[in-house]
């Protein structure tokens, strides 16, 4: 779990930073100020853990259902 949320929050951190470096080169190149909307970093790397808790669990729950005897055979 932690593993899966771990490596959703470092995407989306570098998601973040590419997205602020971006935009701050479009604004040097368009002569108008950077805005970093702070609400909605926090929101994206909510999201980010949301995804990595949710996409972690289901792996998780679905092998814990699988008969160890029918898992084994297939490998």
């Amino acid at each position: 779990m932690i593993e899966a949320v771990i490596l959703c929050e470092i995407g989306g951190a570098f998601g973040v930073l590419t997205g602020i470096l971006g935009g701050n080169v479009v604004s040097i190149l368009t002569d108008s100020p950077a805005v970093i909307p702070w609400n909605w970093v926090g929101i994206g790397l909510l999201s980010c853990s949301i995804v990595g808790f949710v996409f972690g669990v289901y792996p998780a729950w679905k092998a814990s259902n699988l008969d160890p005897i029918e898992a084994l055979r297939y490998e």
